[in-house]
């Protein structure tokens, strides 16, 4: 476990930087809007961008690659790029496959929070290669001794690892590629009060706790002041997955105690659940594509065949055609020929009855 010190420091980061801020706290406002319910689970491998119905990028611009999955980078100073999801799951697990990023003050960083700033975190510290750091608050309520670490044999930052987190109302579980390394039960939360246990969103983002903007406590406990010249310094995440323990289609806070039983479930799908189990439309490529390969290959001969009865048709039709011109030019010809001979004979008759007569003036007259 780390030390009381670094506690504190790591509480004072994760309320200073992660964004633990609610636009409307159901404690202290009684018209908020329903939580949004993911009411499913769903695996994401983030060698693309996932639906904006589903995730939003809160701060900076993350990229998707198949090779690396979803990349997360500070290059210099104020950089956070951070998504989180716009569904609210209440009691769930999520698991994500990760690797950190190294850096002196750099922070690659996983937290859940609630609307009355429950909070669970995951903080991997970049100049640390061997401690994971788990966290957990109630609303917003600061005690910062809770925090502790978990060594890893395989350095967090050599390649990519699976870090789990498991949510029910009676306990919070951590893993780390399948191993649990801490288990949090709702009573030893001072007596429930700090436990976590409204519906959260999941974020997902890397900053600097060693920027030289910040407290001396909080860039010791990072590891140091972040020299932004050695960078840039990348976390990636291949894969999310999320799963709601609840199934509906909003949650509600009935009331301002903040305790799981106040909240209100409305029956039904959730948008979420409708995006991700409805089928899209195919185009007519995707329609081809995913035709089985003797489908395909029926297709293109029949294609073939029809092809080759049309090229048939087309040459009969020309050969047809060919033959009728043929015929009409032989037809023609006779015509001709005949015409000529008619008009030779008529031509002939009437030289051999002009023999022997001249013209004058008043016609012809025999000599």
């Amino acid at each position: 476990m780390i030390s009381r010190y670094l506690a504190t420091a790591a509480g004072l980061v994760g309320l200073a930087v992660a964004q633990t801020t609610s636009s409307c706290n159901p404690l202290n406002e009684t018209d908020c809007d329903p939580n949004p319910a993911f009411g499913t689970n769903h695996y994401w491998h983030f060698n693309e961008t996932p639906s904006t119905d589903l995730w939003e990028t809160t701060v900076g611009y993350v990229p998707y690659d198949n090779d690396v999955g979803a990349t997360f980078t500070v290059e210099a100073q104020g950089d956070s790029p951070t998504i989180r999801t716009l569904f609210y799951f209440f009691f769930g697990r999520t698991e994500m496959h990760l690797k950190a990023s190294p850096g002196i003050g750099i922070v690659s960083s996983m937290m859940w929070l609630s609307d009355d700033l429950d909070e669970v975190d995951w903080e991997l510290l970049g100049y640390n290669n061997s401690y994971a750091t788990t966290n957990y608050f109630g609303k917003g309520r600061e005690d910062f001794s809770v925090a502790e670490s978990h060594y890893m044999k395989d350095g967090m930052q050599d390649d990519y690892h699976n870090y789990t987190t498991t949510w029910t109302s009676s306990m919070i579980e951590w893993y780390i590629d399948g191993d649990k390394v801490r288990t949090l039960k709702a009573d030893d939360a001072n007596s429930t009060q700090n436990y976590p246990q409204t519906p959260m969103r999941l974020s997902i983002g890397i900053w600097a706790g060693g920027d030289p903007s910040l407290p001396d406590g909080t860039r010791e406990w990072a590891g140091g002041t972040t020299d932004y010249t050695k960078g840039p310094f990348n976390m990636y995440v291949k894969s999310v997955t999320v799963e709601d323990y609840s199934s509906g289609k909003e949650y509600t806070y009935g009331d301002q105690t903040g305790t799981w039983k106040s909240i209100d479930i409305t029956a039904g799908n959730s948008t979420a659940y409708e995006a991700l189990h409805t089928t899209p439309k195919k185009s007519t490529a995707e329609k081809w594509e995913s035709l089985p390969t003797a489908t395909k290959t029926a297709v293109y001969a029949s294609g073939a065949g029809a092809a080759a009865v049309g090229l048939a048709g087309l040459a009969f039709f020309f050969l047809r055609a060919r033959r009728a011109g043929n015929a009409e030019a032989a037809a023609a010809n006779e015509k001709a020929e005949s015409e000529r001979h008619e008009l030779m004979s008529f031509k002939n008759g009437e030289d051999t009855a002009n023999q022997g007569h001249e013209y004058s003036s008043g016609g012809w007259s025999r000599l």
